[in-house]
């Protein structure tokens, strides 16, 4: 999940149609109730528990009105907690879930799921439809919602940008880059971003999807047990450190 801190220089964007509107994260049975208690402690707003797909789940908004969902997903999710002092493993967030697009029609974009990614439609509730690959264990979940009067959405702050498709390697992203343009979506040539090549293209319901690499990798500046020590800056702007530091938010 990539941040764009603009501090005060941007205004409040606004959920809607054409957007991805909610990022869901793994937890695990029975933690909500911890999350509760962390919420109140903190000063976050946040709804009360719910249940959607037979999955307990805890919506609430970060600083900036970025909505968020823990879902209680069980032993189907074993990757390795993020263990702090003050979170233990028993409640701690294992990453990614789901996410949800909300879109005025889904049919346009389901067909981009299923036809050219190879998800699956797996359950639906009411107006929500949910899609998985099994391309991989976990973080393969993608709700669609469908309103059909809703308004479009404005993207700023608080607001999700896009969304990342991970890929092997530059072989299978171009593969699908010829899928897509034969649907005859725009497309974006390949753009190296150091740690991976990203094409860019917007799905008929409106959100931009991504399709990044794997290759090169996080590691090809520094070793992996040193990752996220140091700011590493791409070589267009190295010259610029100095400056870029000074700029930079505490955190």
């Amino acid at each position: 999940l990539t941040f764009f801190p603009w501090g005060d220089k941007i205004r409040q964007g606004v959920r809607g149609a054409g957007m991805a509107t909610e990022i869901g994260y793994s937890v695990p049975e029975g933690s909500l109730d911890f999350w509760i208690e962390r919420f109140e402690q903190n000063g976050i707003t946040y709804n009360k528990p719910a249940t959607k797909f037979g999955q307990r789940y805890l919506t609430f908004l970060d600083p900036d009105g970025l909505k968020l969902e823990l879902v209680e997903t069980g032993a189907a999710d074993d990757r390795k907690p993020y263990e702090t002092d003050e979170v233990k493993a028993a409640v701690a967030t294992k990453g990614f879930f789901n996410t949800t697009l909300t879109l005025n029609s889904i049919k346009a974009t389901a067909a981009i799921l299923t036809d050219v990614f190879g998800y699956k439609l797996v359950a639906q509730e009411a107006n929500r439809y949910r899609y998985a690959t099994d391309a991989v264990a976990t973080a393969n979940i993608i709700d669609l919602v469908e309103i059909s009067m809703e308004p479009h959405g404005l993207g700023a702050g608080g607001t999700i940008h896009h969304i990342a498709f991970r890929v092997a390697n530059d072989e299978v992203q171009m593969a699908f880059r010829a899928k897509i343009e034969a649907l005859g979506l725009n497309i974006t040539p390949q753009i190296d971003r150091n740690y991976f090549h990203s094409l860019y293209f917007r799905e008929p319901g409106g959100v931009l999807f991504e399709i990044a690499t794997d290759n090169p990798g996080f590691t090809v500046d520094e070793p992996l047990e040193e990752l996220g020590t140091h700011l590493k800056l791409p070589a267009q702007y190295e010259a610029q450190r100095n400056t870029i530091e000074k700029h930079l938010v505490t955190l």
